[in-house]
């Protein structure tokens, strides 16, 4: 029996150095939220991101939505004030706005990169200045799936403005624009290692900060605010969001295969891309031109609508009472399987023919600006995010996923074509 073949998981190095590391933290009685593993983790990071030319620096956090609040409570937001916020993404980058009790204002994608528009982005700055007479807090955008975004054109929003950016590169570690590793442009720069990433810690994140004196007041932030007293003193809201030193010690282990978790999944993509090139009706999202440069962390195709599929006509005819696929965490069971915006039948038909087959596929993230809880939030849209949705999916990608893998999955996905 063909073993299942998920989404996206990580992988160990092959020569162990995780549990190397691991057993020092032990051995050194290092398993507090800080320690060894912790700073060089940090360093490695900041060797990877900044190259021979930044003197950026990182901090290591419990996870990737704990860099965007920080990042976000750095640059000033708070209660009543507004951040602007792709809203093709996932959840994480908008709910630490709200956390802050501000409010998310989403901006639809362009259709290259399926990221920010910043033409879009420039036009809704300038509503909400003159509808609210205050100008935005912050500017999120999103490496969806990896993908880049037109960074040097949203800097040139944001500078016209004077708005800091917060890059979410949760899905797009070492991925590039121009050349520069995403991160590294805006005034903060997100990451995640969940264990659905190019490498994982099991889970956390890390903020890229501009210099030292940003990293050591991310780092008070993160670690509960104490002043500099012999008891406990705090003076500000803090939070318990430093990276455990066990956690880290995998993240060393990992750094050593980034480069090769990054080439492999640029692989997957190529031989994707080469499998579905005779296929009529999909389409494999690639790099709009030459600036890109993906880490495809998720290979993502798009589903014409007139294609039709086997069993799409029973598509939504059964409510879903779980988690779909490897999906983590806790979901409350519905009773309708609708709602006001969903995908296709034919990508709801193809989901479960591969489901079926023992391969884990998804829809794309719903746009933020169609969740029920952000139904009040204001959004500037141009469709592009909404059409997407209803045609799009995301195909395994991950290291466990080999040259087989991939012409099975093409096979299952040319067999489910009528």
């Amino acid at each position: 029996m063909r073993k299942r073949i998920y989404l996206c998981l990580a992988r160990m190095s092959e020569d162990d150095l995780e549990m190397k590391y691991i057993r020092e933290a032990f051995d050194t009685r290092w398993v507090a939220p800080l320690g060894p593993n912790v700073n060089a983790f940090e360093k490695d990071l900041e060797n990877f991101v900044n190259g021979t030319e930044l003197e950026k620096r990182v901090v290591a956090l419990s996870a990737g939505t704990a860099a965007v609040h920080l990042a976000l409570l750095a640059c000033g937001v708070g209660p009543g004030d507004e951040v602007m916020v792709q809203s093709f993404t996932f959840c994480a980058s908008a709910n630490p706005v709200r956390y802050l009790g501000a409010t998310p204002v989403f901006v639809d994608s362009e259709e290259g990169s399926w990221n920010m528009d910043p033409e879009l982005l420039d036009a809704a700055i300038r509503d909400r200045i003159a509808k609210t007479g205050r100008k935005p807090k912050a500017i999120v955008p999103t490496a969806l799936y990896g993908m880049p975004y037109r960074i040097d054109a949203i800097l040139e929003v944001a500078g016209k403005y004077g708005i800091p950016v917060v890059e979410d590169c949760a899905e797009g570690l070492g991925s590039r624009f121009n050349g520069r590793v995403l991160g590294t442009f805006g005034q903060y720069g997100v990451l995640s290692f969940n264990g659905n990433k190019i490498i994982t810690t099991s889970g956390g994140g890390a903020l890229v900060c501009p210099d030292a004196a940003a990293k050591e007041r991310i780092m008070w932030y993160a670690t509960q605010a104490r002043e500099a007293y012999p008891y406990y003193q705090h003076e500000a809201i803090g939070y318990n969001y430093r990276m455990s030193n066990i956690c880290a010690g995998i993240g060393r282990g990992q750094m050593t295969v980034l480069d090769k978790h990054i080439s492999h999944h640029r692989h997957v993509y190529e031989l994707y891309r080469e499998l579905f090139r005779d296929v009529d009706g999909i389409e494999v999202h690639c790099n709009p031109d030459s600036r890109f440069d993906s880490n495809f962390w998720l290979n993502t195709i798009t589903i014409a609508p007139e294609l039709h599929v086997k069993g799409q006509e029973n598509a939504y005819d059964t409510v879903v009472k779980g988690a779909v696929g490897g999906a983590a965490g806790v979901v409350r069971a519905t009773e309708c399987a609708h709602t006001d915006c969903e995908p296709n039948a034919n990508v709801e038909a193809l989901r479960v023919f591969l489901d079926q087959k023992g391969i884990e596929a998804r829809p794309l993230w719903k746009p933020m600006h169609k969740q029920p809880v952000y139904k009040d939030a204001p959004a500037y849209v141009n469709g592009v995010s909404e059409a997407l949705f209803k045609c799009g999916m995301c195909l395994p990608s991950g290291p466990y996923v080999g040259d087989e893998e991939v012409r099975y999955i093409v096979e299952c996905v040319k067999d489910a074509i009528v």
